[in-house]
């Protein structure tokens, strides 16, 4: 078969180029087996253009040589879809032409159009395709693969190397994209349609189904309006989680320090660590109900502080939706604005903080607070007075150690051990992000206290959130949520923790500086007025308390944990000394459990029946083979009263061994002599020593009492047990001490709040227990025992008073 050239009209003669483009697969000789001929195409096979704007229409067509049998090829056509205005601005030269069309769309490997071998003098004489090699293809589509749109410098190169002109090798890559676009549509209308089809048979189902609606409950028809009342609970239904799920990402863009809308991630929330399940969980956030839901991925944010940015990895999260998840989200939302307002109330100053006469602690402008901070705890009760201060101090501790010790309930306790009667942690919410803290999140429950009886206990439900602010910064915050969880409100608790807690900054030589803001309302009619103004001036529980406690333990564990050897004057080993220190500490601990009723001992409170004074307070208990406890019914009685004394001097008193006649019925009426010293800090007031007391007679043996002191601005602890002779030289030896019995008695002092006034003084609280009745340890009180620790108390006091000149 011979062309008339390679533009002819529909008659295949040399046309003017208006027409189809038409290449003749006959014309080529004959290679090998392998090559396929095509038919030569006629105007009327030709396919129309799809879109009807002007331009080149490049399409694969099909038709059947007529002289071949009925086959099926494709060929390249190029029509000019645009008319006479454009026709002259898109004709390309005869060359190029060919070029461009070498091969075709489906035949990018066999023939290159750039290899016809046109002669100009001669038209109609036919035309020769050169099919590209097997490595020249291999090398092109390798090349394709990496990149589809090669810029003119890497078309030479590979021209170049593949023995190709320029224009081949581009318009080979401009055959090859459009066979995969060609491709990519199939495959695309293919799915299309399937789901078309699906969506069609779905939709007549239902259809069908609306047709003859059945009642759920009755089996019958269902009557139009009820399937209306169901439609328009699912419309309020869907309203109300489309609701959650804004909250949610409202929440989630606070945590992240980005925004995040449900609209552009509906069903993967990037939210941080929180095993924050707040589906169906394991230990998290537990079920949220029977919600779909699905797994989060891990992801990695930043997140902005005034202290600086921090990474926060986060894990897998599920996400749903219940009465459950609503509680959760409360309480990360309040964890959320508890842990802006202390990062802000810790950086910012006066106006709004007022500083004291003292310099060591900084009292809470309340109006000013009003007007920078929203309320985020519900109301305040009606009768509960406020109480905020703020103190900075520099401990020895770093500050992933330190807020290790505070997200550990039991730690926690240890730390603070005369502030703290009980601690635990009810909830973990959140373990914290990537092995760290950061991001922790837990419900906990405290009892606070006061030494003294006329101040009761706080019981604290709140919420404690750890965040790191920057490298080497933390903050850990905690907030009541009495007011907000049902079933503890706030003002049957009796107090409310406001955003309180500690920002940790590391310094260069391993301390930390700590600020601490200390912010609650309490009911102010449970106190008893000798403590309102310890209390209003944050001296018995606020920031100047826990910041002072939190100093002196730090360097008593300091030097504790040393390898400093012991003063030549003793006799007792390193082991020994450890063994002694926490002995010393449980009798500490056990003498401020009989001075306030938490719930961490069993006391009963005596209730009338008996003369005692009016505000000392009794309370029993029955040891029944309790290790290191005696057996039998313990009596515990305690008071406080105001002296007009520097709690120093009272301190400084009631330690020294060589007075210790002039108040302690133990002594004899004779001085102790110190047997053993244990220093716990750089004052010599934080101590553990072993006493021993004068004997009354030859024959009798001296008594050993072991006796802990305690000393910071916050107050002072004196307390002190008769002890066990070979008891204590089997503990001094480094033996175990958990067994060793004792009954502790002592003294705990405090400032009585009157900072900067004429007249200021201290409280002093004194409590004793003793063994009433080891004989019989089911036996009754009697009248003549708490007469007698009545009696014990009260001369103890106006003995004290005497030695002090406090008579009045």
């Amino acid at each position: 078969m011979s062309s008339g050239g390679l533009f002819g009209g529909r008659g295949g003669g040399g046309g003017n180029g208006s027409g189809s483009a038409r290449i003749g697969m006959n014309d080529l000789p004959h290679r090998t087996s392998a090559v396929v001929s095509q038919p030569l195409l006629d105007s009327s096979s030709i396919y129309k253009p799809v879109f009807p704007s002007p331009g080149l229409s490049l399409a694969l067509q099909a038709n059947t040589d007529s002289q071949g049998g009925d086959r099926s090829n494709w060929t390249c056509v190029a029509r000019n879809v645009g008319g006479g205005e454009v026709e002259s601005s898109l004709r390309r030269n005869k060359e190029d032409e060919n070029e461009s069309r070498s091969g075709g769309s489906d035949n990018l490997g066999g023939v290159s159009g750039d290899d016809l071998d046109l002669e100009q003098e001669n038209p109609r004489k036919k035309k020769r395709y050169h099919r590209h090699t097997s490595q020249q293809i291999q090398e092109l589509e390798a090349f394709f693969k990496e990149c589809p749109h090669p810029d003119e410098k890497q078309r030479s190169d590979l021209s170049k190397r593949l023995a190709l002109e320029t224009r081949q090798v581009k318009f080979w890559f401009q055959n090859r994209r459009t066979q995969m676009k060609t491709q990519m549509e199939r495959h695309e209308n293919t799915t299309l349609r399937q789901e078309n089809d699906k969506l069609r048979a779905e939709n007549l189902s239902i259809k069908e189904v609306m047709r003859n609606p059945i009642c759920n409950n009755c089996g019958g028809l269902a009557v139009l309006g009820e399937v209306s009342l169901e439609e328009q609970h699912l419309q309020v239904e869907n309203g109300r989680l489309k609701d959650e799920l804004d909250r949610v990402c409202s929440l989630v863009g606070k945590f992240i320090g980005k925004p995040l809308s449900s609209s552009s991630a509906p069903l993967a929330l990037p939210m941080p660590n929180f095993t924050l399940e707040l589906a169906v969980g394991s230990n998290a956030f537990p079920v949220l109900g029977s919600v779909a839901f699905t797994t989060l991925p891990d992801f990695t944010a930043g997140l902005s502080s005034p202290l600086g940015s921090v990474i926060t990895p986060a894990r897998n999260v599920v996400v749903g939706g219940a009465d459950r998840s609503h509680e959760r989200l409360v309480y990360l939302e309040l964890a959320l604005a508890a842990m802006d307002e202390l990062v802000k109330m810790a950086q910012m100053e006066d106006p709004l903080w007022i500083p004291g006469l003292d310099g060591g602690r900084e009292t809470l402008n309340f109006d000013e607070y009003h007007q920078n901070f929203p309320r985020c705890v519900g109301p305040k009760p009606i009768g509960f007075a406020s109480e905020a201060t703020r103190s900075t101090c520099v401990v020895v501790i770093n500050s992933l150690a330190l807020v290790e010790t505070l997200m550990d309930a039991n730690r926690w306790q240890d730390m603070f051990p005369s502030v703290i009667a009980k601690a635990t942690t009810t909830d973990v919410i959140s373990a914290g992000m990537g092995g760290s803290r950061t991001g922790a999140l837990q419900l906990m429950y405290a009892e606070l206290q006061v030494l003294s009886p006329l101040v009761p206990v706080r019981h604290c439900h709140f919420l404690r959130f750890c965040k790191q602010l920057a490298n080497g910064a933390w903050a850990v915050v905690d907030v009541s949520v009495d007011g907000v969880r049902d079933g503890y409100p706030g003002d049957r608790m009796g107090c409310c923790r406001l955003p309180s807690g500690g920002v940790v900054q590391d310094m260069p030589n391993g301390y930390s500086k700590v600020t601490w803001v200390e912010h609650a309302e309490y009911d102010e009619s449970a106190v008893h007025p000798l403590y309102r103004p310890s209390l209003l001036s944050g001296m018995a529980l606020g920031a100047p308390r826990w910041v002072a406690a939190l100093q002196r333990q730090c360097q008593s564990l300091s030097i504790l944990m040393s390898s400093l050897p012991a003063d030549a004057a003793n006799t007792i080993t390193p082991s020994g000394r450890c063994s002694m220190v926490k002995l010393a500490q449980r009798m500490t601990d056990n003498f401020c459990a009989g001075v306030c009723s938490s719930s961490a001992h069993e006391w009963n409170k005596l209730r009338g029946g008996v003369h005692i004074g009016e505000d000392v307070r009794v309370m029993t208990r029955r040891s029944l083979a309790n290790p290191g406890e005696p057996t039998g019914l313990v009596l515990s009685a305690a008071t406080s009263v105001w002296l007009p004394a520097t709690p120093q001097q009272v301190f400084d008193f009631l330690r020294n061994e060589q007075m210790r006649s002039q108040w302690d019925i133990l002594s004899n009426g004779g001085p102790m002599q110190e047997m053993t010293h244990i220093a716990k800090g750089p004052d010599s007031g934080n101590a553990v020593s072993l006493l021993r007391a004068s004997a009354m007679s030859a024959d009798q043996s001296s008594m050993l009492i072991l006796q802990e002191t305690c000393t910071d601005a916050s107050g002072s602890l004196v307390v002190y047990a008769p002890v066990d002779v070979p008891a204590m030289h089997l503990v001094m030896s480094g033996g175990d001490s958990s067994y060793v019995t004792l009954l502790p008695s002592g003294f705990a002092i405090l400032p009585d709040g009157n900072v900067g006034k004429a007249v200021g003084g201290s409280l002093l609280t004194v409590a004793f227990q003793i063994l009433v009745n080891s004989l019989q340890p089911t036996a009754k009180l009697t009248v003549e025992s708490v007469e007698t620790v009545n009696n014990l108390i009260s001369c103890t006091v106006q003995k004290i008073k005497a030695a002090l000149n406090c008579d009045a």
